[in-house]
């Protein structure tokens, strides 16, 4: 007879009841948070004209902030919600070659600030994220970006850290726990890009373009 599998010390149910209604009431938060809501509309409008004028979105951030970062940058690059050009956006943690090169040859917080100090001219937006709001290679980032002239944002948790004093726009989370923080940050990626998007690429009659929602295309997505 094979033998019964140990009972788990935690009930997974309820386990994934409280995750989630905790997740939901840091959402709450934010719905009521006007002040919140109104930094999240500035970053908006800010990346729009960038994108709109030819400029380009830098993304960067360390371990699920990296995540993060590429994600963000891939709807963009990709598509989001409709069919359309790829918009300009790079995340500077995907390339591993320049992280490693400039890690060792110079330091690791200087990881982003180097590859800020390439790519980055006037106007371009620079996003840095940070749960604690305190990553040295995040802040040397936006640093960086600062002294290029780029639009500097930051996407942090609630103390906003050292970070909120570093950028033109701190998008902070009301929340201290990093996996709430995380949640969130992806939900305003996407709601970033939804709205460039939807704006961008707003038909002549002021309808949108066509949203990607059959099998015809060959795209299959990246999530």
């Amino acid at each position: 007879m094979a033998a019964e599998p140990p009972r788990p010390d935690v009930d997974f149910i309820e386990l994934m009841r409280r995750r989630t209604s905790e997740s939901i009431a840091v959402k709450q938060l934010i719905l009521e948070d006007r002040a919140l809501g109104g930094c999240l509309e500035k970053v908006a409008q800010e990346t729009l004209r960038t994108l709109t004028a030819g400029g380009k979105v830098l993304l960067f951030g360390n371990g699920g902030s990296a995540s993060d970062a590429q994600h963000i940058a891939a709807e963009l690059v990709g598509r989001y919600k409709l069919e359309r050009r790829g918009l300009a956006a790079i995340a500077l943690t995907a390339n591993t070659t320049s992280l490693t090169a400039i890690a060792n040859d110079y330091a690791y917080e200087r990881v982003f600030a180097r590859q800020v100090e390439a790519l980055a001219a006037p106007g371009d937006v620079a996003l840095g994220i940070s749960t604690s709001g305190n990553s040295p290679s995040v802040l040397r980032g936006v640093q960086a970006a600062k002294t290029r002239g780029a639009i500097t944002v930051g996407l942090t948790g609630k103390s906003g850290g050292r970070l909120k004093a570093e950028v033109d726009y701190c998008v902070q989370v009301p929340s201290a726990e990093t996996a709430r923080i995380q949640e969130v940050h992806i939900l305003i990626g996407h709601i970033l890009c939804e709205f460039v998007e939807g704006e961008i690429f707003r038909a002549p009659n002021g309808t949108r373009q066509r949203r990607c929602t059959g099998p015809a295309e060959p795209w299959r997505g990246h999530g």
